[in-house]
C-alpha cells in the first residue's frame, strides 16, 4: 500500500513540477514580449520626436538639439542614438567615445546589443522620408535594469514556485492517504483473515469496494462449504471401507486356512498393507487444501475443552497442564491441531504415572509443541523403530504404543518433524515443529 501512496505521490509531484515549470517559463515569456513590444512603442516615439528634430539649416538638413530630449547629452546615461543622412551621421553625446552598430534592417532588433559599460541594449531603427532624403534614425536603451529585475523576479516566483510545490505535494499526500484509506482497512481485514482473527470482511466498504468484499466473502463461504463436505465425504468413506476390510481380515484367520499358512501369511500381509497405505491416502487427502482462516487453532479457545475431555477419558486423577504464549494462534486448521494434540495426550496420559504436560512457543523459525509424561519412555536405541512403525493408537504393542500414523500425515503435510526426546519429568518428550506460514508482504 505504501509503494502505491509513492508510487502515485511521485507521479502527481513530477507532473506539478512539470506543468509548474512550463507555466512560469511561459509566463516569463509573454510577460517579457510585452514589455518589449511596450518599449518597441516608446522607441517608435523617440525615432519620431528626432525626425522632427531634424530642420533644413544653410547647409542643408541638421539636428536642432534644443528638440532633443536631456538623457541624450549624458554619458552612459543609457538612452542613445544615431542618425544617418546620406554621409552624414550624428552621434547622441551619451555614447562618447563608445560605438554602437546600426541594425542592418529596420525594426525592432531580435537580440540585444553590446552598449558602453557592459549595456544591454534594446536597439530600433527606423527609414523616413523627409524634404527628398532618406533619414535612418536608431534608438537604443539600455535593458540591463530589466534584466536584473526579471532575474529577481525569476528567483522570487522560483521560491514561491517550490513553496507551492511543497504544499501541493503535502496535501496530494494527504488526500491519497485518505482515499486509499478503505483499501488499506480491507489489506488489514484480510491479513487478520489469514491469522485467524476474523470469519469474513466487513461489508462496510466504500461503493468501490463493495463488489469486492462482497466477492470475496463468497468465496470465503464457499471454500468453508466444500471443504466441510469434503471432510464428511472422506470420513465416510473411511468408514465404508474399515468394515469390508476388517470382514476380510476375519476370514484370513479362520481354521480353513491353517492348511495353507503361506497363502494365508501372503493374504494378511497385503491386507494390512491395504489398510495402512488406504488410511494414510485418505489421511493425506483430508489434509489437502488450505485451511479457512476462520477454523485456525486458538490455544485458548481450544485447549481448556481439550484437556477437560481427556480428564473425562482418563479419570485416573492424573495431573494435566499446559504452557503456552500468550493469545497464541497456531495458522493451521483447527481440526488437524485438535487430531495431533489429542493423539498426543491421550498416548501421555495413557503411559503417564502422575504427570503430564504441553508446551507450545512460537519463535522466529516457527511453532513448537512438547508433550512431556513421567511415564516408562522409549530406550533411544528403539525410538527410531517407533517412529519408522507408525503404529496408530488403536494397534497397542508392548512399550509406548505412540498413534504416529496420522501424527505424522498431519506434520508431513506441513512440512514440520517431529522427535523423540527424554522428558525433564522422567518419561518420554515428544518434540513437533510445524514452520510458519508465509505471512502477507507488507505494502
Amino acid at each position: 500500500m505504501r509503494s502505491i501512496q509513492r508510487r502515485l505521490g511521485l507521479g502527481l509531484f513530477t507532473t506539478a513540477l512539470i506543468v509548474g515549470l512550463a507555466f512560469v517559463q511561459i509566463g516569463f515569456w509573454l510577460f517579457e514580449n510585452g514589455l518589449r513590444q511596450y518599449l518597441r512603442d516608446s522607441l517608435v516615439a523617440e525615432t519620431e520626436g528626432l525626425l522632427v528634430a531634424i530642420v533644413r539649416g544653410p547647409d542643408g538638413l541638421q539636428l536642432d538639439e534644443q528638440r532633443t530630449h536631456p538623457a541624450y547629452e549624458r554619458p552612459f546615461s543609457g538612452r542613445y542614438f544615431i542618425i544617418e543622412i546620406g554621409d552624414h551621421r550624428w552621434r547622441s553625446r551619451s555614447l562618447w567615445d563608445s560605438l554602437m552598430p546600426a541594425p542592418p534592417t529596420p525594426g525592432l532588433q531580435a537580440g540585444l546589443a553590446d552598449g558602453p559599460g557592459h549595456q544591454q541594449l534594446l536597439t530600433y531603427r527606423a527609414d523616413y522620408r523627409r524634404l527628398g532624403q532618406t533619414i535612418a534614425i536608431t534608438v537604443a536603451q539600455d535593458y540591463t535594469p530589466l534584466l536584473d529585475q526579471f532575474s529577481r523576479v525569476r528567483w522570487y516566483g522560483i521560491g514561491l514556485g517550490v513553496l507551492a510545490l511543497a504544499l501541493l505535494l503535502i496535501s496530494q499526500r494527504l488526500a491519497v492517504r485518505r482515499a486509499l484509506r478503505p483499501l488499506e482497512s480491507v489489506r488489514q481485514q484480510v491479513a487478520q483473515l489469514q491469522k485467524g482473527r476474523r470469519a469474513e470482511l466487513d461489508a462496510t466498504v466504500p461503493e468501490e469496494l463493495d463488489a469486492l468484499v462482497h466477492q470475496i466473502n463468497r468465496l470465503l463461504a464457499h471454500t468453508e462449504e466444500n471443504l466441510k463436505r469434503s471432510r464428511v465425504a472422506i470420513g465416510n468413506l473411511g468408514h465404508a471401507l474399515k468394515t469390508p476390510l476388517a470382514v476380510l481380515v476375519s476370514l484370513a484367520n479362520r481354521a480353513e486356512w491353517e492348511q495353507h499358512p503361506a497363502l494365508r501369511s501372503t493374504f494378511l500381509e497385503q491386507l494390512q498393507q491395504i489398510q495402512e497405505r488406504l488410511g494414510r491416502d485418505l489421511g493425506r487427502a483430508r489434509l489437502a487444501g488450505e485451511a479457512l482462516p476462520r477454523t485456525y487453532f486458538v490455544c485458548a479457545d481450544e485447549l481448556p475443552s481439550l484437556f477437560e475431555t481427556l480428564r473425562i477419558v482418563h479419570s485416573s486423577g492424573k495431573n494435566m497442564a499446559w504452557t503456552a504464549d500468550g493469545d497464541l494462534r497456531l495458522p493451521w486448521d483447527r481440526e488437524d491441531l485438535l487430531e495431533l494434540l489429542g493423539n498426543l495426550l491421550d498416548n501421555a496420559c495413557k503411559w503417564a504415572r502422575q504427570h503430564v504436560h504441553l508446551t507450545m512457543k512460537q519463535t522466529d523459525e516457527g511453532y513448537l509443541i512438547w508433550v512431556d509424561d513421567d511415564g516408562p519412555g522409549i530406550d533411544e536405541d528403539s525410538r527410531e523403530q517407533v517412529m519408522a512403525r507408525g503404529i496408530r493408537l488403536d494397534e497397542q504393542t508392548a512399550g509406548h504404543g505412540l498413534g504416529l500414523g496420522i501424527v505424522k500425515d498431519i506434520v508431513d503435510n506441513v512440512a514440520g518433524h517431529m522427535a523423540l526426546q527424554d522428558s525433564p519429568l522422567g518419561g518420554l518428550r515428544v518434540c513437533v515443529w510445524l514452520p510458519p506460514k508465509a505471512m502477507p508482504a507488507k505494502a
